[in-house]
């Protein structure tokens, strides 16, 4: 029997990403947001070390790179684009104008994602290893963002932290589809000291 894909250690993170996406979004939707939170965090974790990982296997094809640079962003859509739209939505963001700010902010992750891959096929074809820099902000963003503004409800009238959920998800979908540089953080270097 065989079966589609490519099944190595290259591509684990990516699936915990996903799966802890899945398991926040079940959170959200019976209301433990702080749970949901945490499974953010947990596939923005993932996230940040899932090229490092797959770049340490040195014999990977051409195929399983073009794979897992696809799969990364499917899954950063769940996790980070439907995922993130949702808890904001079971927290709070809703009617017309949540609604709207909501589908805003998932459209333009996919363009990201969608723009992102088609920029790193091109750059994959001339030069190996990892980019130095993205353009527009990355989608990861909201799993850093989103939890520091959970927090800000500790502090802030319950009026005041409700626009601040409307305003994020404009702002952060805005930003995403933006064409400015952001030098990506070196992961290496943060544990190699």
């Amino acid at each position: 029997m065989k079966f589609i894909g490519f099944y190595d250690y290259t591509v684990i993170l990516t699936y915990i990403s996903l799966i802890s996406a899945f398991v926040g979004m079940c959170l959200a939707g019976q209301g433990s947001f702080g749970g949901a939170i945490i499974c953010l965090l947990i596939s923005g974790v993932c996230d940040a070390f899932d090229g490092t990982v797959a770049r340490s296997k040195k014999n990977r094809t051409e195929d399983e790179k073009a794979f897992g640079i696809q799969l990364d962003s499917l899954c950063d859509v769940v996790s980070f684009g439907i995922f993130s739209a949702f808890l904001l939505h079971c927290m709070g963001v809703k009617g017309p104008l949540g609604m709207a700010i909501l589908c805003f902010y998932c459209i333009c992750g996919v363009i990201r994602l969608g723009f992102f891959n088609v920029q790193e096929a091109k750059r994959q074809q001339v030069e190996d290893g990892c980019g130095k820099f993205y353009r527009g902000l990355p989608v990861t963003t909201m799993s850093m963002l989103l939890p520091l503004v959970y927090l800000l409800r500790l502090v802030l009238p319950g009026k005041i932290f409700r626009w601040i959920l409307y305003i994020l998800p404009a702002v952060v979908g805005f930003l995403f589809i933006l064409d400015f540089r952001v030098k990506k953080p070196d992961v290496k270097k943060l544990f190699c000291k």
